[in-house]
């Protein structure tokens, strides 16, 4: 199998979550690869910072190997140190690996979605997502992004809003 078809069975699973957990209104948006980094992705195709969202895997770093996947702002920082590690239950955690993201997760830094991850991945979303009228994900791809109602995450199954799991960039 090449890249470009672990690309397009992704996004098919994707998608197939989006349809079968009866998210509303999203809208797939379909971009060119190398604009698949968040930064880089809003300023090729003008959307503002703050309404895209990251999903990132952070790993323990001592002890038996435990993982989550958060969602926040791009727009603000992940709080690993405090709030995730607290979470995770774990001495040490970090941002996995793109190894790590990519053995776990099937998908790249720049695609890496909250749909379709592993059932028994823990997945922790910011509380201020809530705020905003729409969100842009990840698509599980590099290729593509997902635009939602960030209400919606909700309906993720093993979903937890967190409150203070990021905190903004300074």
């Amino acid at each position: 199998m090449t890249a470009a078809d672990d690309s397009n069975a992704l996004e098919a699973r994707v998608q197939t979550v989006l349809r079968d957990l009866d998210i509303a209104e999203w809208e797939w948006i379909s971009i060119d690869p190398q604009y698949g980094d968040t930064a880089d992705f809003c300023a090729q195709y003008g959307y503002d910072l703050p309404h895209s969202a990251n999903t990132i895997i952070v790993a323990s770093k001592r002890g038996a190997a435990a993982y989550s996947a958060c969602i926040v702002r791009a727009c603000d920082r992940l709080d690993v140190n405090r709030r995730v590690r607290r979470l995770m239950g774990v001495s040490r955690a970090s941002f996995a690996t793109p190894e790590e993201t990519r053995d776990l997760t099937g998908m790249m830094i720049g695609g890496v979605t909250a749909m379709a991850l592993p059932e028994d991945l823990p997945i922790y979303a910011d509380r201020r997502l809530l705020e905003m009228d729409y969100i842009i994900l990840g698509a599980g791809s590099r290729a593509g992004k997902v635009k939602m109602p960030p209400q919606e995450l909700a309906k993720l199954p093993g979903l937890e809003f967190i409150d203070g799991l990021s905190l903004p960039d300074s």
